[in-house]
This record gives C-alpha cells, structure tokens and sequence, in this order.
C-alpha cells in the first residue's frame, strides 16, 4: 500500500458510486487507495437494464458496466456480497465496519447507498411471493415465477411498473397492472398519451385496473400471496404481486453515524454532506430539496463529485430537467419537462392516427416548458435542449412542430 496516498472509501457499488469512481480514475488517477462496499455479490451493473433483462432480451452479463476485473485492474478494492453491507460509520476515528466485522480507515468517504423499494404498508405486505423491483434478486424471483405460477399483479403504472408488466406477459404470466390514477405514466404523460400507451400494451396483452387503490393482500395457509383485494370491492387471483410505486432514499447508515438527514442524505452544490470528509451521491441524496430516481442527474452528481474528490474543484452540481423514456421495446415515447397547461401557457399538438404519433409542446412567454412525444421521439433531445436553455422560440414556431431544420447537405464534387 502506497502510504502517500490518501485512502478513499466508498459505500455503494451502484451506477451513481461507480460512475464518480470512473471519472475520479482518469481526472487524477493515483490520487486515491479506493476501497469499495457492496452489498450484492456482482462488479458494477447497469440497473435501468434490468427490464430487458426479464423480459429476455439480455442476460445478466449483458448488463454488467464494470466486472470484478476492472476493479483488479485499477486496484481498486471490492468487498461485495451480503456480510461485507457496511453496517457503521465511525466518524470520530474514520472508519467503517462491514457486517463480517472487518474495519477500513477513510480520509475521504463516499456514501452511495442508493435507494429501497417503497412496499405498501397494507395487510399481506409481508407475504411470501410480493416483491420490488430493484435488483437482480427480483428479475431472478420474477423469472423463477414465470415457470411456474401464472396470476401476477403489479402495483404502479409508472415506467419501473410498466417495465415489470411488459416483462411478465413476454414470459407467459396473465399480468395486471393496478393503477391509482386514470393515466399511466401521469407524471410524464397528458390523458391522450397515456391512453396510447396503454392500448398499445393491452394489445401485447397487459390489462389494466385504473383508478382503485389495493385494500388487502390475502395469503394461503402456507402464507403465500394469492389473491388481492381492491376499494371498488373486486378481488383478483394472484399468485405474485410486484410492488414498483416508487423508491426512497437509502439513509439509514448516514442517520446512524449522525450524518444530516432529511428525505435524503443533505448535500451542498459540490456533493458534500455536513461533514467535510464525507461526499454522498445518487438517490441516496437531497440537494436543495430536490431527491432522484432517474440515471442522467446521477451521472451529472457523479462528475461533480469526483471533480472535488480529485482536488479540481470547481464544479456544482445543480438540477435539469430529466427526461423519461421507456424501456419497452417497440414502444417509443419521450417526455420532459412541465406540460400541465395553466392560464399563461398555449400548447401546440400534432397528432397522425395512422402512424401513432402524438406530439404536445406546451410554451410560456415564448419559451418550451415541456413535451409530450409518442411515436415519434426522434427530436426529444433537441426539445430538452431548448427548454435547459430557455431560449426564445418565437423564429422557430411554425416549424417547431417538426424539429430543427436540417441543414442543406454539402454537395461534394469529386476531384477527377
């Protein structure tokens, strides 16, 4: 061990975690002796990929980002697999200590412990056979399922639930998605959107149970789920019930070390918790009262991070809007930004019934507050583009419609 260099511990061995570590590696590469906790026992895998994953489309080692090499490689050390979860933060002495009880010193220590599942907190939730979606444990309990049960029920008709249901009826199940509002996606889709959306998957053979609420999960004498009942007083067979409503932050470690906590783990613009050797990134965190579930703001805190952990330090973090894709093959939609209509916003809508296309572009004072696109998502980019910089749409409006204007190709002469 180089004693000259400064011992950087990180907790987590998630997208966010890894992701800072990556770009700390080539900013200021022999910096840092880096030591690693995780809590499952793989390298580094990309976990917005784990819907392909149960639907079949990819296996496992297709979605890993970093495998244990990698880490041997850039002598980095992994402690991953369920008694090397760190279970305290020692902050008076610098260390931490793992479930198996070893001990590691920080200088420097990043807190990446991401986010949990929300469950439902109803009668049943603590069945055999309800489950999250999160990591690879659920696939592989989703996938086991499918071979030999048939009923499943998914709660949330958001992306992650959408994924799930799309990924169950690919493997046989009879899946009903469980919504509590009339839209899916209702977040990130206007009604007419949301109702595309959900005829194009009831035609892959997904149904749908919209605006109830669950009222209690019933079990079998062995204590395993297999029926579910709802306030509109139906009762659905069910034999595996996905729970994907949503995630909260992972702060139970940070609170126990007396770390600031809020809703999550409260950082400054440069990622630094209220203890100045201690960074925290990813869904673990609260910055200025905003949380996040979604990979791009990650990546971007990732960069941040590792700009000030590499003794760079200039960069802070702030929010963009983040877009929302779908990972359902076959099905194309984009959305970003803020496209509730109020009194001062005027939307623009094109819709092409015979090709499923439906685009809505809400503008304020001359500049795009948000889209809706379905079909056709091929200039979502260009739209977050012009709502992150604000510009002012007022020369492009009569085409905006139908994204940039293509520049007239250079028509090359060949040189005899």
């Amino acid at each position: 061990m180089n004693h000259s260099q400064e011992q950087l511990v990180v907790i987590g061995n998630g997208m966010a975690g890894m992701k800072t570590v990556e770009i700390l590696l080539s900013a200021n590469p022999g910096k840092y002796q880096i030591t690693v906790f995780g809590a499952e026992p793989y390298g580094n895998y990309n976990r917005i990929m784990l819907s392909p994953v149960l639907c079949g489309e990819k296996d496992i080692k297709d979605i890993m980002i970093n495998d244990r090499q990698w880490y041997t490689d850039n002598n980095i050390t992994l402690h991953a697999g369920p008694t090397k979860e760190v279970v305290s933060i020692i902050r008076s002495t610098k260390h931490v200590i793992a479930k198996d009880g070893s001990r590691v010193p920080y200088d420097k220590l990043l807190i990446a412990t991401g986010s949990n599942p929300y469950l439902l907190p109803i009668p049943g939730h603590d069945l055999e056979g309800v489950i999250g979606f999160r990591d690879i444990y659920d696939v592989k309990k989703m996938v086991e399922y499918s071979k030999q049960r048939k009923y499943a029920i998914v709660l949330g008709g958001g992306l992650l639930g959408l994924e799930a249901a799309n990924g169950l009826t690919q493997r046989g199940m009879h899946v009903t998605v469980i919504h509590s509002r009339q839209t899916l996606l209702n977040r990130q889709l206007d009604s007419h959107a949301g109702k595309l959306l959900q005829q194009a998957l009831e035609a892959r053979g997904v149904n749908f149970k919209l605006n109830v609420q669950t009222q209690d999960i019933k079990g079998d004498t062995n204590g395993h789920v297999n029926a579910v009942h709802f306030s509109d007083n139906d009762t659905l067979p069910c034999d595996l019930f996905v729970m994907a409503i949503g995630v909260r932050p992972n702060i139970a470690l940070a609170k126990t070390a007396g770390i600031h906590c809020d809703r999550g783990i409260v950082v400054s613009d440069t990622l630094q918790t209220y203890d100045p050797s201690i960074y925290a990134v990813g869904e673990c965190i609260q910055h200025r009262d905003n949380t996040f579930g979604l990979v791009a703001p990650l990546f971007d805190q990732g960069r941040v991070c590792a700009n000030h952990l590499a003794e760079h330090g200039v960069a802070e973090y702030f929010t963009l809007p983040t877009a929302t894709k779908l990972k359902v093959t076959g099905i194309n939609l984009y959305s970003v930004g803020n496209f509730e209509e109020g009194s001062n916003t005027e939307s623009l809508i094109f819709e092409d019934k015979a090709l499923g296309v439906y685009k809505k572009i809400v503008l304020k004072n001359n500049q795009l507050t948000g889209a809706v696109l379905y079909g056709d998502t091929r200039n979502g980019p260009w739209y977050q583009k012009l709502l992150e910089e604000q510009l002012n749409i007022s020369d492009l409006r009569e085409t905006l419609m139908f994204g940039p204007a293509e520049e007239p190709s250079q028509v090359k002469e060949s040189v005899q």
